[in-house]
């Protein structure tokens, strides 16, 4: 389980990505602007990593970077590793987050336009764009919008840059993991030296990697015990031995003789 030590973090990163966007109001509504191409009024955070868990056994999501802008919301997710479910992440994603505003009491009138993007290092599409935007319209008849003011954006950091500005340019860029070539960029970067300083998200991100390797170990443990049960239960079964005849040929010690009992 490899994993970068709190030092060699990048923006890129979700942990750093996070922590930036959502210290520097500022970046964060450029960024916003900057891939969109809107203009951002004055972004409020709700709440930090919003998590939307609307009933007791479902499933909930962690939003990366999620704000609002008077009637607009925008969740915003950094993805280094690009993989087939993005697509359905990002209506699921809308989907809960449309679910969260009515929660709280709208009509569905009074919904919010939603953008949720996904910024990716990668082609998501192999078709070599740097900017897939993607809204409801009829198949049927192409200039025919559903109106229902939700939007899926998709970045790939290393598509074609053409037609786009040159402060877009710098972003992907800089995103990509070359040097920074203009203000933005260099503001970012220096936002990200700040943070490698700061010695309380050190000790977060610490803590949180502690605990991912702790449950990474757990997992490798449990998956050794469902394949040592699995094996006892085959010898149980092809050569009609008892448990305990299955676990001495199988070399288990006597002492774990009840855990696999139990697991039986």
């Amino acid at each position: 389980m490899n994993q970068k030590i709190y030092e060699e973090l990048s923006f890129t990163d979700d942990f750093m990505f996070c922590k930036i966007m959502l210290d520097n109001k500022d970046i964060c509504k450029e960024v916003i602007e900057l891939l969109l191409g809107i203009k951002v009024h004055d972004i409020q955070y709700p709440e930090k990593q919003k998590t939307i868990e609307l009933t007791s056994d479902g499933k909930g999501i962690r939003l990366d970077v999620y704000a609002e802008d008077g009637n607009k919301v925008y969740d915003i997710e950094m993805q280094t590793t690009v993989n087939k479910d993005i697509p359905k992440r990002s209506r699921y994603y809308q989907g809960m987050i449309d679910l969260n505003l009515i929660s709280r009491g709208a009509e569905y009138s009074e919904l919010k336009e939603s953008f949720v993007v996904f910024i990716c290092l990668e082609d998501l599409f192999n078709r070599n764009k740097s900017i897939y935007t993607f809204k409801n319209v009829c198949i049927e008849d192409k200039d025919l919008q559903l109106q229902d003011e939700t939007t899926k954006v998709f970045i790939n950091a290393n598509g074609s840059r053409n037609n786009l500005t040159n402060s877009q340019i710098a972003f992907l860029d800089y995103i990509s993991g070359k040097e920074p070539t203009d203000e933005f960029t260099n503001r970012i970067n220096l936002e990200l030296s700040k943070a490698q300083s700061r010695e309380e998200w050190r000790l977060e991100y610490m803590t949180l990697l502690q605990r991912d390797r702790e449950k990474f170990a757990e997992g490798k443990a449990e998956g050794k015990a469902e394949g040592k049960l699995e094996d006892i239960q085959n010898l149980m079964e092809n050569l009609n031995l008892s448990a305990e005849k299955a676990m001495e040929a199988l070399g288990i010690p006597e002492s774990e003789y009840e855990k696999y009992k139990e697991m039986l």
